[in-house]
């Protein structure tokens, strides 16, 4: 009979296939195998610190696994070994758990071998940590090669040791109230809004609406709209903005919202905004979170902005959003899979399309 909490694994090793075929991001995969196996919040909470302690920890899992178990293994396999081994030597989770459990994961014909392998890193875990020390910098905090080289030749090998250790760390949660929701957003006096009864968050300095989540995810909350789970880094572009009530905005890479729903927070509704974004499979998340935070009046088309617009766009914005597509490695913290997903050869056709301008205008305020 499966162990009782051997879906949380299940469904770990399963995200991670999904992200290895390059089907979606971490933080999405969580959510739709969470909802697919209708996890409870702690076991989503589990999910959550699997997958991103894999991803995290990836190219030291492999080099574990290599320890403990010399030959071929397919995908499959080694990902049933990454979570588990992730369970005993970075999430110090009990041994019975994450070795029965684990196993249950993985095929019927593997499991044996899963299960040796599990068990000889339990025994082995004071010689593995203790060798931690002696590996490659870049094996030792999970970052490709080329990444680390290249920090350690603009920063210096001590920032780029430090940078690599902070990347590693679990981001915190930040939330911002929602405006358009008036049980919430009814203002106790200029630029502030009431916090819900109960919903425990820290101000943040010079981020009005912005808070600190100090205790579990609010899911009532977030399934009404009231917040949005949001980094205060995210106003800056908005900021610059400025946009006002009665104005027409593009945000010209909108997808999936939330730089869109702060626009639409400052100007009132989403009935001036105008939101694009070049991945027509975007939509629909962009779509939901929208309609969620009762912006839904904005609206969204597929453009892309290397292109001509749209006869009928032209001049016809008061501002516009332009958030290009980057390297993400700024953010690695919270986007933890981003340093498996970019390669050295990108950084110079991002830069190039960073420079290509959009074929439009805006009246009066361009971004």
């Amino acid at each position: 009979m499966p162990a009782k909490n051997f879906h949380v694994r299940q469904a770990a090793v399963s995200a991670l296939h999904a992200w290895a075929q390059g089907h979606d991001y971490a933080e999405s995969l969580i959510e739709r195998h969470a909802q697919r196996r209708l996890l409870s919040p702690p076991d989503r909470n589990l999910l959550q610190a699997i997958l991103y302690g894999v991803l995290r920890h990836r190219r030291l899992l492999d080099h574990w696994i290599g320890k403990l178990r010399e030959g071929q293994l397919d995908p499959e396999t080694r990902d049933v070994l990454r979570v588990g081994l992730c369970q005993l030597l970075i999430l110090n989770l009990p041994d019975h758990a994450a070795v029965n459990e684990t196993v249950e994961a993985g095929k019927a014909n593997v499991r044996s071998l899963i299960n040796a392998v599990l068990r000889r890193a339990t025994t082995s875990r004071k010689r593995l940590l203790d060798e931690l020390p002696d590996l490659p910098s870049a094996v030792l905090h999970s970052h490709p090669d080329w990444l680390y080289n290249r920090w350690k030749s603009t920063f210096g090998k001590a920032n780029t040791l430090a940078l690599m250790e902070w990347n590693n760390q679990p981001a915190e949660i930040f939330f911002r109230l929602n405006p358009l929701v008036p049980r919430v957003g009814a203002p106790a006096s200029a630029g502030e809004c009431i916090l819900p009864p109960g919903l425990p968050g820290t101000p943040v300095a010079d981020a009005p609406g912005f808070y600190k989540l100090d205790g579990p995810l609010p899911t009532a909350l977030l399934a009404s709209g009231a917040i949005y789970i949001q980094d205060p880094a995210t106003r800056h572009g908005v900021d610059l903005l400025d946009p006002q009530p009665g104005e027409r905005i593009l945000d010209a890479c909108a997808a999936p919202g939330g730089k869109a729903f702060l626009i639409a927070a400052a100007l009132g509704s989403g009935t001036t905004l105008l939101c694009t974004d070049s991945n027509e499979k975007r939509l629909p998340r962009l779509r939901q979170n929208l309609a969620r935070l009762n912006a839904a009046e904005a609206a969204i088309s597929t453009h892309d902005w290397t292109q001509p617009a749209p006869p009928a766009w032209h001049h016809s914005f008061d501002g516009i959003l332009l958030d290009v597509p980057c390297s993400n490695t700024g953010v690695i913290r919270r986007r933890v899979d981003v340093r498996w997903r970019l390669q050295a050869p990108d950084l110079a056709q991002l830069v190039q399309t960073q420079r290509s301008p959009p074929k439009t205008s805006a009246r009066s305020k361009p971004s």
